[in-house]
């Protein structure tokens, strides 16, 4: 009884027209007056990039023109860290909304301009700027005929101050009065440093959802489909379930699959190295296991081992001798020699005994 429920939420739903959907998200639109910010669907809902860099993404969106959005300032703003940060601006930049400009003031300091693009796709179109709207002319007054002036004295004209005009010098209002028609004001350019430049043709820029994919690769067949080989990739394949229950294959499957994995046989490949590598870490669900196998025997296709000739250069190839280590009979120092003995040291220690007693010897 103490616990504040807020049920706003649920009036809320009550308010909503039709029949609520059974299962999925249920969207309250409530419209936004001040403070917010547009994000397309093409980065909300884009495939390629981490919901951290889709977040980022539109955190730097909302920001104001001119705020610091390097990788400390954005860690200092959110709750992610800077290797995070880092990570995220790099998707980014590889799908093209974001990009950093190294550009040069005229004291000559170098600094680096950050550019957010919130559509990169239409850059590959560009639209031509708008003329600029010429002013509209003011209408000329009609000349109107002044009324007829009757013959009475006019008293004298007052002595002037200077500076002040004079009753001469009034407009007469039998003068067509036009106004005057301002020159055209120059479209405002942006200058040189402006951040706003377009991003090179370079950069891999999103593709539209119409764009034409390209074909898929076709399955890998082997040099010479021999029998023993077709046996033993039926039988790897028939036995696939009994090692990972979620991949069954029909039998159009199993066929349709054996020529794939009668290359991977043909290339050395393990029975058992091919099955982690076939069925490790499926999607879930997995509705199709028959595409996922036939994408994966395609794309995860080990290089052909190599033949004669290489394994021949390779048997050709000088080998490195290593010398054996030895255990010195005088001192148990280790040194390296071909055969058991003494170490340098001790043969030369050897050798200043014998010419001491040859010397000795020949004084006698």
């Amino acid at each position: 009884m103490d616990t504040q429920q807020n049920t706003a939420l649920t009036r809320a739903l009550a308010e909503i027209p039709g029949p609520l959907p059974a299962r999925g998200v249920i969207h309250i639109a409530i419209p936004h007056t001040d403070r917010f910010t547009v994000v397309g669907n093409h980065l909300a809902q884009h495939p390629g990039l981490s919901c951290t860099a889709v977040g980022i993404a539109v955190r730097i969106q909302s920001l104001p023109q001119g705020v610091e959005v390097g990788i400390k300032a954005l860690a200092a703003r959110c709750r992610e860290g800077e290797k995070r940060v880092a990570a995220a601006l790099r998707e980014l930049e590889a799908f093209g909304y974001l990009q950093r400009v190294r550009d040069r003031l005229p004291s000559g300091r170098v600094i680096t301009r950050t550019v957010f693009c919130n559509q990169p796709t239409a850059l590959l179109h560009p639209r031509s700027p708008a003329a600029a709207p010429t002013p509209p002319r003011a209408p000329a007054q009609t000349e109107t005929p002044a009324p007829p002036a009757t013959e009475q004295p006019m008293p004298p004209a007052p002595p002037t101050p200077t500076g002040l005009p004079g009753p001469s010098e009034t407009p007469s209002p039998e003068a067509p009065a036009l106004l005057p028609v301002p020159p055209p004001q120059p479209q405002p350019q942006l200058p040189q440093s402006s951040p706003f430049v377009p991003l090179p043709p370079s950069l891999p820029l999103v593709p539209p959802p119409t764009a034409p994919k390209p074909p898929p690769r076709p399955l890998p067949r082997p040099s010479e489909l021999t029998p023993e080989l077709g046996r033993a990739a039926t039988a790897f394949l028939c036995d696939l379930h009994r090692h990972a229950p979620r991949f069954v294959l029909t039998e159009t499957d199993v066929r349709q699959l054996v020529p794939g994995v009668a290359a991977w046989l043909e290339r050395g490949a393990h029975p058992d190295a091919m099955r982690h590598a076939l069925t490790d870490d499926p999607p879930v669900p997995l509705r199709r296991p028959a595409l996922l196998l036939k994408h994966r025997v395609t794309e995860l296709l080990p290089p052909p081992p190599p033949g004669l000739q290489e394994r021949a250069a390779l048997a050709r190839r000088p080998r490195i001798t290593v010398t054996p280590f030895q255990t010195c009979d005088d001192c148990d120092r280790a040194f390296r020699s071909p055969t058991p003995g003494h170490c340098r040291d001790c043969r030369e220690d050897r050798a200043c005994r014998e010419y001491r007693t040859a010397d000795v010897q020949t004084a006698a």
